[in-house]
């Protein structure tokens, strides 16, 4: 994959996590705030006072995800972002540590 279509990737990825979750915190009972700069996705969860950091990282063709229960790197594999190291799918893994950060259930999907 070249550059550009990771770039291209990473920002389509980016832009539906935040849609998502500033649908769940307008319609739902999430109180987050989604703050992006560049590559950047910020998420901070007011109730629990933490943060959840999601950005792309161009050299290794990769979304990073730094949360309370860890590191995450995931890999485009033609289809879906996959974690390097178990597979699980960047959504998914994302629903759960944002429902847990956030103390409610929230499910994210790719749009």
């Amino acid at each position: 994959m070249t550059e550009s279509e990771f770039l291209d990737l990473a920002e389509q990825a980016l832009d539906s996590i935040e849609s998502s979750l500033e649908t769940e915190a307008e319609t739902g009972d999430l109180d987050v705030e989604c703050t992006r700069s560049g590559n950047v996705l910020q998420i901070e969860c007011i109730d629990s006072k933490s943060k959840i950091i999601i950005n792309s990282q161009a050299p290794m063709q990769e979304i990073w995800v730094a949360a309370k229960s860890g590191g995450f790197h995931y890999k485009y594999d033609g289809r879906i972002w996959r974690d390097t190291r178990d597979g699980s799918e960047l959504f998914a893994v994302l629903s759960a540590i944002v429902s847990e950060q956030g103390g409610v259930t929230v499910t994210l999907s790719a749009r």
